[in-house]
């Protein structure tokens, strides 16, 4: 099992950029593929960009492509998201996921969950 704890949100204007952090528990981390999910107020939660458990392979949902870079540091057992170029349709919770499958960005194969991180973006 694996405990997500993210951080790195806040308020920044458009045009603005934020890192987000995931720092996770576990002798394992390496082994996961990793994701980014985010949900804004009144829609569902939504993916955002994976990273296989060896980083070489990402993916982003194209609405953040160019924008935001996912990667990750496994002898520090965190994950991040650096998001550039922010505009206020990005304002939503932040959420990292995990999961053991080999490669996915099918939000309900994640098994583990921090509790986000709120990122607001102001025009």
């Amino acid at each position: 099992q694996v405990q997500l704890v993210e951080s790195g949100g806040g308020l920044v204007q458009a045009g603005g950029s934020l890192r987000l952090s995931c720092a996770a528990s576990g002798r394992t981390f390496s082994t996961y593929t990793m994701g980014w999910f985010r949900q804004a107020p009144g829609k569902e939660r939504e993916f955002v960009a994976a990273i296989s458990w060896h980083g070489s392979t990402t993916y982003y949902a194209d609405s953040v492509k160019g924008r935001f870079t996912i990667s990750r540091d496994n002898a520090k057992n965190t994950v991040y998201m650096q998001m550039n170029s922010l505009k206020p349709e990005d304002t939503a919770v932040y959420y990292c996921a995990a999961t053991r499958v080999r490669w996915t960005v099918t939000q309900n194969e994640f098994d583990y969950w921090g509790q986000g991180t709120q990122v607001t973006v102001s025009s």
